[in-house]
């Protein structure tokens, strides 16, 4: 027989500058995901706007701010706009491929390249081999590290040119991280693809969101995930569809 479940147990952190909007602080309150219902744990509290970073479940929760928002996508009303199907169009060459969650040596440089060129001063600016193993590797849930790659050659694997941390949940693909090459021309838009993929990957397994993490609406890094609709919110009475604007916003990604 198995042992009763236990009520987890969550702890705040202390206050840090906020990565989003300047001037601000941050706190997140989060909890440890462990045992035979780690799974189960990060579905409920992925439902209530949490996101796992490898044995972690954490949200935001801080004094005097509410701007981040857990958004989803409705997978299966998802229409790609004519930029999106552009995109689809673009990269419907590469080999899709969803990998154990075991890292490479290919896969850190891209994610070094990408950090360089997108985030120098972020957070992860200074990962090294064993944090970016960590990051993939420890994980008490479902996961997968999908790859792109360009086509393959006399047998041997295309050039990777990006990849994503994806947590599948009872509910949906829940996007850990996503990277991929920053400074070609001719892969223009492979972020927006990364997503566009995992939308066509959640609407074919019959999973009805794509969680996209927070939206902080001043925040203009965090535009794009307002081009995937229809998109809902999280908001003191549960998921709703919004809005942010009728317009497609500019192709960051």
């Amino acid at each position: 027989m198995s042992a009763p479940f236990r009520f987890p147990r969550f702890f705040v952190t202390t206050p840090s500058p906020c990565p989003y909007l300047p001037g601000k602080t941050e706190r997140k309150v989060f909890t440890e995901l462990s045992g035979q219902h780690a799974a189960e744990l990060n579905d409920a509290l992925g439902r209530i706007g949490f996101r796992r970073s490898q044995g972690v479940a954490y949200r935001p929760s801080c004094a005097d701010c509410s701007a981040c928002v857990s958004v989803r996508v409705i997978a299966g009303e998802f229409q790609p706009s004519a930029t999106q199907r552009k995109m689809l169009r673009r990269h419907a060459d590469l080999e899709v491929t969803a990998c154990k969650p075991w890292t490479t040596e290919e896969q850190y440089e891209l994610l070094r390249r990408y950090l360089k060129a997108r985030h120098p001063g972020g957070g992860m600016a200074d990962m090294d081999e064993s944090d970016f193993s960590d990051m993939v590797e420890q994980s008490p849930v479902k996961t997968y590290v999908v790859e792109y790659r360009e086509p393959s050659v006399g047998g041997r694997p295309g050039r990777l040119v990006g990849a994503c941390l994806t947590d599948q949940q009872a509910d949906g693909l829940s996007m850990i991280y996503s990277f991929f090459e920053p400074e070609d021309h001719e892969r223009h838009g492979l972020g927006t693809y990364i997503i566009l993929d995992h939308i066509t990957r959640a609407a074919r397994a019959g999973l009805p969101y794509v969680y996209l993490g927070y939206w902080v609406e001043d925040a203009k890094r965090m535009a794009y995930k307002a081009n995937f609709r229809p998109l809902e919110r999280l908001g003191p009475d549960g998921w709703r569809r919004f809005e942010p604007d009728q317009k497609e916003l500019p192709l960051s990604r």
